[in-house]
């Protein structure tokens, strides 16, 4: 059994209901002369599981602007919310 860290402190409902039940950190990094991209790490804090980054996950970028790469994580970050809440993963 593979033991995994919690990033956030379980809320104790049983599955997520809203977009309140989740932890969006969003940033950006910078690669090269005008390219960056977003960084994204979503955690449901229901159970404190991290779901975003995941091992193979793609690039969010690269962006010819800070502001492009940040608005580019925050709306895949609402992607993910929206999945999650149609269907939880385990």
């Amino acid at each position: 059994m593979v033991r995994r860290k919690l990033l956030f402190e379980p809320s104790g409902k049983p599955r997520p209901e809203t977009a309140d039940d989740y932890v969006v950190y969003v940033t950006t990094r910078f690669v090269s002369a005008g390219r960056f991209f977003g960084e994204l790490a979503l955690v449901r804090t229901t159970d404190g599981r991290k779901l975003y980054p995941f091992e193979g996950a793609s690039p969010i970028g690269p962006f010819l602007t800070v502001d492009d790469a940040r608005a580019a994580a925050t709306a895949h970050g609402s992607l993910l919310i929206e999945a999650d809440l149609k269907n939880p993963e385990a």
